[in-house]
């Protein structure tokens, strides 16, 4: 494994998820939508949130885009990036999200843990997520001074 894939793939999880933060609080155009969101993804890409659902990159796509400017204090720190394994043209890669003032999840003050997949290219493109709660007392410990 190579530093600069490691760098590549935080650098796109990092990405990823400083356009929710500008999506949901209204700080970037409604334009970025494609460019900064959707052409990240597989079509066939697929999400596992934490409450066990499956989300298919349609019903992704369509609840982001109707939660633009929806939450302007909402706060995201990503943590504990790294490589698990790299078969071929994939790579898997776990992380920690925190987050702040999210209004969709309970507690708003939260943490999760996500395995990804990626296929490797310029750019890496998302083809599935699965997330998981935190451990509650290590959730509750923070830190959220992001």
């Amino acid at each position: 494994m190579t530093d600069s894939l490691e760098l590549q793939v935080r650098t796109e999880i990092e990405a990823l998820h400083e356009f929710f933060v500008g999506w949901f609080s209204g700080q970037l155009p409604e334009d970025a939508f494609e460019d900064r969101f959707l052409r990240r993804f597989d079509r066939d890409f697929l999400l596992v949130p934490p409450a066990g659902t499956l989300l298919k990159l349609a019903g992704l796509a369509d609840g982001v885009k109707a939660a633009y400017a929806t939450n302007p204090p909402f706060r995201i720190a990503i943590r504990n990036v790294r490589v698990q394994r790299v078969f071929g043209n994939q790579v898997l890669a776990t992380y920690e999200e925190w987050q702040r003032f999210a209004l969709a999840s309970k507690p708003p003050e939260n943490g999760r843990i996500a395995s990804v997949l990626f296929e490797r290219g310029e750019p890496l493109r998302w083809l599935h997520i699965h997330e998981t709660w935190l451990p509650q007392t290590v959730a509750e410990a923070g830190p959220y001074d992001f």
